[in-house]
């Protein structure tokens, strides 16, 4: 599923998730701008995909800030040409009981979760629209679907990407571009391990009894934005190990 001679943005792609969704595309050969606030660890995945022999830049800055979203893109089509692929991974989660979530709380999740990829979104379609095709995938979240009784923030922004991406699946339809979502289950990435939760015990619930890994969320990226998934728009492609039944 080859994508030589394509550019593909990947939001947080310094680690977890969008550092293995970077690597893949690489491999499949897309030239990868690797986006992170982190500019060392977006460094360190393009130094990764450099040594398998692929192509990558790394670009430092906030993927929810108007200023610097233009000031990155600007650069990436400067590097390495026109974004037909849109990766929009960076996120943030955050437990707190409901009843404890502040006004600013709900804002930064929303600003970084929702608005953030509606804004990316935004700045790069008319590369797309541009070209007559185009991959816009966003990563979501399992807990969008099934609800998170101490994430209630964190699962509202990751239920509202999936409504963005049907919502642009159809305004985009026409135009070649394909725009899906892919809400991971449980996926073993420094987020994940980070957050206040006994990860062993919670992967015990599920179908599985293990977390993903963000290589498994890679190949589900890889497949939508092939050409293999040409005729593959508005849907939500679930990666949780049987979490969520479609």
């Amino acid at each position: 599923m080859s994508l030589k001679g394509k550019t593909a943005v990947v939001t947080g792609g310094g680690s977890g998730i969008g550092r293995a969704c970077s690597i893949q595309l690489a491999r499949d050969g897309a030239a990868v701008a690797v986006w992170d606030l982190n500019g060392e660890s977006a460094a360190q995945t393009v130094r990764m995909i450099e040594a398998e022999g692929g192509r990558a830049a790394a670009y430092t800055g906030d993927a929810s800030e108007p200023g610097q979203i233009h000031h990155v893109l600007e650069r990436v089509r400067s590097d390495l040409g026109p974004v037909l692929i849109l990766v929009n991974n960076a996120g943030i989660s955050h437990f707190k009981p409901f009843l404890e979530i502040t006004l600013e709380d709900l804002e930064r999740m929303y600003r970084i979760n929702l608005i953030g990829p509606f804004l990316v979104t935004q700045a790069v379609a008319p590369d797309m629209i541009k070209a007559r095709w185009g991959r816009v995938i966003f990563i979501s979240s399992s807990s969008a679907q099934t609800g998170t009784a101490f994430q209630t923030h964190y699962s509202a922004s990751k239920g509202g990407i999936i409504s963005l991406s049907r919502s642009l699946a159809q305004a985009f339809a026409d135009c070649g571009i394909t725009v899906n979502t892919i809400p991971p289950g449980f996926i073993d990435t420094p987020m994940m391990r980070d957050a206040p939760v006994d990860i062993d015990a919670i992967t015990q619930t599920s179908p599985m009894k293990r977390p993903g890994r963000p290589e498994e969320i890679a190949a589900a990226c890889s497949f939508l934005a092939s050409e293999a998934a040409s005729y593959v728009t508005a849907q939500t492609l679930g990666v949780n190990g049987g979490r969520v039944p479609s």
